[in-house]
């Protein structure tokens, strides 16, 4: 009889360390494969514990679902601690420290980048591609919330945007989103550059609209200077800038390839072949390089400038007769291509 109760003790020994082993290996060892890369899991809002590792499963972050729930429950880690976010899961990590991950939402930013685009509605597509965000939810909020409380206008707004490179959580709400905006577009009009800016007699939504111009003009990093520096002249001078980006702006249609007579008459505060000065707003998102064309333009004496035949760039002139022949050169290339 004392040999079978040794026999039974050992027994519930053995059986306990391993249970004990197992579940100690469940918590503490790792259960994401050591080969594990650029490992992404998104959790959506209103996510559950359930979905969470019906995602984790699918995409074979797991070596272990069953551990993985079984750790869970003994952590208390329930539906209400499933945050969304964006978590990139490491190789190698245990239970444990996967589950503490998630409930303390420790993400990882995204890096958003923010192109120049023709339109904010373009904008919002572009960003609602890189976040969990809705491009209508954030239009929704720019036009029916930020501007109420802002001191932007249907027509300013596009110069509140600097397009760059952002550290930004998935999941940022279109408030905190416009909130980062609103920094980094502080931190760039530093006192510096709005030294610049008033040495060029424009203020900084001045410059973004001046830059949206140029940006429509040319994609030519040496020659952006070059045309700020001739639209500068131009209000030096009170002259009408004559920029064939706004009319297009006003007609509403970036893709025509040569504006006609017909095209100037269109009667809108954007067409500054007929209204003085800069028009109302930015008609694009600039770029950092047309912006910082603006602000350290070029020094000349051109007034005018032309498409080259071929358009490869521009011709430069500083006087009415020098431009006229750089003009008709490239109206016949256009005719004899038949380029309407």
């Amino acid at each position: 009889m004392k040999r079978i109760l040794i026999s039974i003790m050992l027994i519930i020994l053995v059986v306990g360390a391993i249970f004990t082993w197992r579940y100690y290996k469940w918590i503490y060892h790792p259960n994401t494969p050591e080969s594990l890369e650029d490992a992404i899991l998104l959790v959506p809002d209103g996510s559950t514990l359930e979905s969470l590792i019906d995602s984790l499963d699918a995409e074979n972050y797991l070596m272990s679902g069953k551990s993985f729930r079984w750790v869970a429950g003994k952590m208390h880690f329930g539906d209400e601690n499933v945050k969304a976010g964006r978590y990139v899961i490491p190789p190698g990590i245990s239970n444990r420290d996967l589950i503490s991950m998630l409930r303390l939402a420790e993400q990882t930013p995204v890096a958003l980048i923010v192109r120049p685009s023709t339109t904010l509605g373009l904008m919002a597509k572009r960003i609602s591609a890189q976040l969990a965000l809705d491009s209508v939810s954030l239009i929704h909020y720019l036009h029916n919330d930020y501007l109420v409380e802002s001191e932007y206008t249907e027509a300013t707004l596009p110069s509140l945007f600097i397009p760059n490179t952002y550290e930004v959580y998935w999941n940022i709400s279109p408030e905190n989103l416009i909130k980062r905006f609103e920094r980094e577009h502080a931190n760039f009009w530093n006192a510096e550059r709005r030294s610049d800016a008033d040495k060029i007699g424009l203020t900084p939504t001045e410059v973004h609209t001046l830059a949206s111009i140029i940006e429509r003009e040319t994609q030519s990093a040496q020659e952006r200077p070059v045309i700020a520096g001739i639209y500068l002249n131009r209000l030096k001078r009170n002259m009408l800038l004559q920029a064939d980006p706004t009319v297009l702006y006003a007609l509403g249609d970036f893709t025509i390839r040569r504006v006609l007579y017909v095209h100037l008459e269109v009667d809108s505060p954007y067409n500054t072949y007929i209204y003085p000065g800069l028009p109302p707003g930015p008609i694009v998102m600039p770029s950092m390089g047309s912006i910082l064309a603006v602000l350290h333009p070029a020094d000349h004496n051109y007034i005018f400038f032309c498409v080259k035949p071929g358009g490869g760039g521009h011709a430069f002139a500083a006087t009415l007769s020098e431009h006229n022949r750089n003009a008709r050169a490239y109206q016949r290339w256009l005719n004899e291509r038949n380029i309407r």
